[in-house]
């Protein structure tokens, strides 16, 4: 059992950006607010209106292993993280309906991915989801060679890298841009709440409160 577990104090994993912004209002439904801003702060701790509720600022990827390992008693994390993650030990009680967008293939926009795919040939897909990409391909009977990558993703089929790239989309501006496009809607991707098992059994009546306010606010 961690020291925060032990002394009362919740503690909430959030990453910067989009996350972060869109939680907010869900935290606001609890009575919660933040007070300092990642954006403008420097600090990795950030305390509430709440003396026991705390914030801590991580990378994306790495809200699921804070929670899991009882750093933090819950968080928000992409389902594509969740995904790349498996999961383990988590509990995931709500999706809470933001930061939406969708995982996808894309390629240079010359490219015939769909005699690619038919023809069983081997495909280089680059992508930051390698777990993700591998079931789906496999699920489709297509070889690949993964390249694992960690951004700039669009640039990959540019240079030769690979042939077609996996990964988040929005609004489609960036592949316009560089003059990819997307040949296929892996599935919708919005964010979730995840909460660390311990934490839900010996913290029950401080937790349940702010999950039941945010599946309220997330489902209005």
């Amino acid at each position: 059992m961690t020291p925060q577990q032990l002394n009362g104090q919740l503690t909430l994993a959030l990453s910067k950006g989009r996350i972060f912004e869109e939680t907010l209002p869900l935290l606001e439904a609890a009575g919660i607010t933040v007070t300092e801003n990642p954006e403008t702060s420097r600090k990795l701790i950030l305390s509430t209106n709440d003396p026991l509720l705390r914030v801590i600022i991580v990378r994306a990827s790495d809200v699921p292993t804070y929670v899991q390992h009882g750093a933090a008693d819950f968080g928000v994390a992409g389902k594509d993280v969740l995904l790349e993650h498996g999961g383990e030990g988590l509990y995931q009680p709500i999706d809470l309906n933001i930061a939406k967008c969708r995982m996808s293939v894309a390629v240079s926009a010359g490219f015939d991915y769909a005699s690619a795919v038919k023809q069983g040939a081997r495909l280089r897909v680059a992508t930051k989801y390698t777990e993700t990409a591998r079931q789906h391909f496999a699920a489709k009977g297509v070889h690949v060679d993964l390249i694992k990558l960690y951004g700039s993703m669009e640039l990959a089929p540019l240079v030769g890298l690979s042939d077609a790239i996996v990964d988040l989309v929005s609004t489609g501006s960036t592949l316009k841009a560089n003059k990819l496009v997307e040949v296929e809607h892996m599935m919708d991707i919005s964010s979730r709440l995840v909460v660390n098992q311990a934490a839900l059994k010996l913290k029950r009546e401080r937790l349940q409160p702010i999950i039941d306010a945010f599946e309220r606010a997330s489902h209005r």
